[in-house]
């Protein structure tokens, strides 16, 4: 079994409309209400859920692998707060950690659909990248989207990551095996 906190050590990111902070257990109110009221909205871009996918002990599930990614230095889940209500309004995370010679990761998020097109992801993202290259060293993020989600487009590249490619049959989602649009954005040198 693998370690479980219910305080995930771990940085707490602080910008002008939300913060952000480790998933913890407690969160599980506010995460299953959020996800169980977006699902419709976020059903399209993700992989299949699974039967239990709202359920306390499917998200323990979740929490300990989270907590597990980060002891092991694999990926950082944060969840996204607004800063004026501490209300949940999403998540964020940089999996995949790479390091040695390749210092990288890659982004995975998703926003609940009252909050969608307010600001909150790209600051959150903006914020996310920061640490991430500033704080854990990485030099390269890497993120991928449907070809037909303008807004995930629009914000990657609206937060500096530019396309590089498009990758065939590349994630299941929603049950099909999807072509996704490739990006990245490189550490800036100061």
């Amino acid at each position: 079994m693998w370690p479980f906190s219910t305080s995930p050590p771990g940085p707490v990111l602080r910008g002008t409309k939300v913060y952000l902070r480790p998933a913890r257990i407690d969160d599980f109110k506010a995460w299953s209400k959020l996800r169980a009221e977006s699902r419709a909205f976020l059903e399209p871009w993700e992989p299949s859920w699974s039967a239990d996918e709202l359920t306390r002990s499917s998200f323990t599930r979740r929490i300990r692998a989270y907590n597990y990614w980060a002891q092991q230095d694999l990926g950082h889940a944060l969840f996204i707060f607004q800063i004026a209500t501490n209300e949940m309004v999403g998540a964020i995370s940089v999996g995949n950690i790479r390091r040695g010679a390749e210092q990288s990761g890659t982004l995975g998020y998703w926003i609940g659909a009252r909050f969608a097109m307010q600001g909150y992801m790209g600051e959150a993202l903006q914020l996310l990248c920061e640490h991430a290259f500033y704080v854990m060293g990485l030099h390269r993020l890497e993120a991928a989207c449907l070809p037909r989600n303008a807004a995930s487009k629009r914000l990657l590249e609206t937060r500096g990551f530019e396309l590089e490619g498009h990758a065939k049959s590349y994630i299941r989602i929603a049950g099909r095996w999807e072509d996704h649009l490739l990006f990245a954005r490189l550490k800036t040198l100061n």
